[in-house]
């Protein structure tokens, strides 16, 4: 796949929002351009957008002080423990959005590194020339990196950077395929109002515990109605307060954020991520953590696709909708769903078997709507 070769000047005049930076493939190099030529070449303010998965899409602007600010710290995390620097980055995701802004456009200027770029998912890899690369992915990247082994173990080592729905199982595949050592995967928390809050890094086994952004600090906040009962013991609403919040145009900088996180403190600056507060459903008296379950039953039930998402029944209260995209070829009377039934310790209330399951271009589930030729059944 051909990579347009262009100037940072071109890529800046652009600007992160421009059609074709986003829906083309193009690279860059970085390698002669200093912090004050990217400053006055970009925007006071860069303008961001919700992706409508909890509600009507938003715009949140952060100035361009601390978009850069951010990603020097991406930079910083990307080549922090390596045996050498990262000389290029690969990736994937688009700048429209604030982890691609951040990651794709304004960090390989950080690094002083070239940089390619593409969407899409077929085609070959770049030849970056380097032994140690960075990878900004997104949700389907793993299985193209995995598809794609031979590159990555061309790598003395690799760096994959992820910020946007929980891990796919390809994840760990990669790790493991990859060789011992080879492969460091960094995980970002945040949002488009907060910019990153907190990252953990790791190579396989359990993943750490989180660790907050250096300029970013908790609130402690008591969890109403929390008292263990429900598998939530010792959770506390996730606050935060920093200096990169962003602000909604005509509005003040918030002075702190309620992610809609619950996490169990480990100390002031580490905790466990338990969930998000709307994907945390309790079936037949068990609480169910949506998010987890999704990633569970991608290596368990048979589809190309699968949502699990929270209802409220009249007669049994929180319960779970499954929709369900089957495997090519297959229909809804091959789909097993006996693994759902098993991890929900209950039946779904309902399964929606749809071609395609809505979500934002980072992977992220968006409200779902059925369409009229989808089948169901109870």
């Amino acid at each position: 796949m051909p990579y347009r070769s262009l100037t940072p000047k071109e890529l800046l005049y652009r600007g992160n929002a421009d059609t074709e930076v986003n829906d083309t493939s193009w690279s860059v190099r970085w390698e002669a351009v200093d912090e004050r030529q990217v400053l006055d070449a970009l925007p006071a303010e860069l303008e961001f957008h919700t992706s409508g998965s909890t509600g009507p899409s938003r715009c949140w602007r952060r100035t361009r002080e601390a978009a850069w600010q951010e990603a020097g710290m991406l930079a910083e995390f990307v080549t922090q423990g390596a045996a050498s620097p990262p000389g290029a980055v690969v990736a994937f995701a688009p700048p429209l959005h604030v982890y691609g802004a951040l990651a794709t456009f304004l960090m390989p200027a950080r690094l002083g590194v070239p940089v390619w770029y593409r969407k899409e998912y077929v085609g070959a890899l770049p030849e970056t020339g380097q032994r140690h690369a960075v990878v900004v992915a997104t949700p389907w990247i793993f299985s193209l990196l995995l598809r794609h082994i031979d590159w990555v173990r061309s790598f003395e080592h690799l760096t994959v950077l992820y910020s946007s729905a929980m891990l796919p199982a390809d994840a760990g595949r990669l790790l493991q395929e990859a060789g011992p050592g080879r492969v460091t995967l960094i995980e970002l928390l945040g949002s488009t109002e907060t910019g990153g809050i907190a990252t953990r890094r790791w190579q396989g086994g359990e993943p750490p515990a989180w660790t907050l952004f250096p300029d970013v600090t908790r609130v402690e906040r008591e969890a109403p109605g929390t008292d263990g009962a429900d598998g939530t013991d010792g959770a506390v609403p996730l606050v935060i307060r920093g200096p990169r919040l962003a602000h909604q145009p005509g509005e003040p900088r918030p002075a702190e954020w309620h992610t809609g996180d619950l996490v169990e403190p480990l100390d002031a600056r580490t905790f466990r991520l338990v969930g998000r507060v709307g994907r945390l459903v309790k079936v037949n008296g068990r609480r169910v953590n949506l998010d987890e379950a999704e990633h569970a039953l991608r290596g368990r039930l048979d589809c190309a696709d699968l949502a699990l998402v929270p209802v409220n029944s009249p007669m049994i209260g929180e319960h779970v909708d499954v929709y369900v995209v089957p495997s090519p070829g297959a229909g809804a009377d091959d789909l097993d769903l006996s693994p759902v039934v098993a991890l929900l310790g209950a039946r779904p209330r309902r399964v929606h078997v749809v071609p395609e399951i809505s979500r934002s271009a980072l992977g992220k589930l968006r409200p779902q709507r059925t369409p009229p030729h989808a089948t169901a059944s109870e």
